[in-house]
């Protein structure tokens, strides 16, 4: 399973001197299978360490963080001879082991030449952190250029990465985006679904089905046992509400996440910014930050943390959770469901790097996102999930902000490639979003 951010390892790896790699990223999106399947098979050799399945590793940090003294311990513990100079050392779930995330620190200051990797899923949570001393990197869910890659169609790979705007081409990669909007871009549900192309679709759907079910409750027994200081049953309230209340949109945009109802005798942002952060942290919810008046640049400089949307980080988690069928999607395709779009729109662009997000909303219009480009110019970014590309809410942002360019992501094959000041672009094209967000572009 190909991974785009393999390119930023690799480019790591040869480097003359490096600080250690760290992935971050929630639970089950393959950052063990990057750096030891596709990172891994570069090396001569791979000692992988984890330390949630084999706790008995954390002895090897427990008393001297200096590299020598560490790599001599690990390779009494495993009984293998390691080379730094040659080999990758893998350290899984490192926030099991905090005194292992130090050492990092030690690596990057006395041995830049050792190629150490580690990942986890709850690095976010821990206070004390190498700021500084690490190579860092969040991997998420895979991307739709990621499934596209995954389908194995050679023809419709090659008409994405060109971004081929031809009836055909659009057809396929339609057909493809509700597909992934049902499997979403965890790795194991994306591999179930290609793996079992030769079964009847009921067979494919229920396997796909099944991988969502078990993430799911693998998630909820997460919230008990690294909840720490966080209400562990406050968290689960929210995670569940994310779906519910994405849910109650029919027409329109996402809106504001509402704290009432959520849990019971709470109704402040208050009393639910623990969960909230303790989910964004986990990289289990993605955030969006709604600007109001004249948006400008810096963006973040205008948010108010107690007004957030809520997106959940996957959108094949998200269909499972609101028990959205395969049929169902299919059938609906773009037109109804566009808090969908809405979602999936929110997962690419925080691939892109742009997290937490912002959008804009004034009494009579709302659009989805707004995102600065290279100049600090701020770009307003509509989505509609339908054919229908007409935008009372953009018309109203153009009246009142007067932005240099706009952007629309819709259910059609886009406008002409000459178009550089109202630009329409296919949904499945989110990915290039940001090559239409420099400033020299037009």
């Amino acid at each position: 399973m190909k991974r785009a951010l393999l390119d930023n390892l690799l480019a790591w790896k040869s480097k003359k001197t490096r600080k250690p790699l760290l992935i971050d990223g929630a639970r089950q999106t393959g950052k063990t299978f990057l750096l030891q399947n596709l990172l891994g098979k570069t090396f001569e050799n791979v000692l992988k360490i984890d330390f949630l399945e084999n706790p008995e590793f954390i002895e090897a940090f427990s008393a001297s963080l200096s590299p020598d003294d560490i790599l001599t311990n690990i390779e009494l513990l495993t009984g293998e001879v390691f080379n730094h100079s040659t080999d990758l050392l893998i350290l899984d779930e490192i926030g099991e082991c905090p005194r292992a995330l130090i050492s990092l620190k030690y690596f990057a200051e006395k041995a830049p030449e050792a190629y150490i990797a580690a990942s986890g899923s709850n690095i976010g949570l821990i206070t004390s952190f190498p700021v500084g001393k690490v190579e860092q990197y969040n991997l998420r869910p895979l991307t739709f250029k990621e499934f596209v890659w995954a389908s194995g169609e050679n023809a419709l790979q090659n008409a994405f990465e060109q971004k081929l705007s031809s009836s055909a081409a659009h057809s396929k990669l339609t057909e493809l985006l509700t597909d992934y909007y049902f499997v979403g871009g965890m790795p194991e549900a994306v591999n179930s679904w290609f793996e079992n192309s030769q079964l009847s679709i009921i067979d494919r759907i229920e396997a796909v089905s099944e991988v969502h079910r078990n993430l799911i409750e693998g998630y909820m027994r997460d919230f008990g046992k690294y909840s720490g200081k966080v209400d562990a049953q406050l968290i689960e309230s929210v995670f569940k509400s994310i779906p519910a209340q994405l849910s109650s949109v029919f027409d329109g945009s996402v809106k504001r996440f509402k704290f009432k109802g959520v849990h019971e005798r709470k109704s402040r942002y208050a009393e639910y910014e623990g969960a909230i952060k303790w989910l964004h942290k986990c990289r289990l919810a993605l955030k969006n930050h709604p600007i109001e008046g004249q948006p400008r640049s810096p963006l973040a400089a205008y948010q108010k943390e107690n007004t957030v949307k809520l997106f959940l980080f996957d959108v094949g988690l998200l269909n499972h959770m609101l028990s959205t069928g395969y049929r169902e999607i299919k059938q609906q395709g773009y037109e109804y469901n566009g808090y969908v779009a809405e979602n999936y729109v929110q997962q690419e662009i925080a691939a892109l790097g742009i997290e937490p997000s912002f959008s804009w909303g004034d009494a009579r219009a709302e659009i989805e996102f707004i995102i600065a480009d290279d100049l600090g110019r701020i770009v307003p970014v509509e989505v509609k999930s339908g054919k229908r590309t007409r935008a009372k809410s953009l018309q109203s942002y153009i009246e009142k902000c007067k932005p240099h360019k706009t952007i629309k992501l819709t259910g059609t094959q886009g406008s002409p490639a000459t178009e550089t000041k109202h630009i329409v672009m296919p949904l499945y094209y989110t990915e290039y979003l940001l090559e239409h967000l420099k400033g020299g572009d037009d």
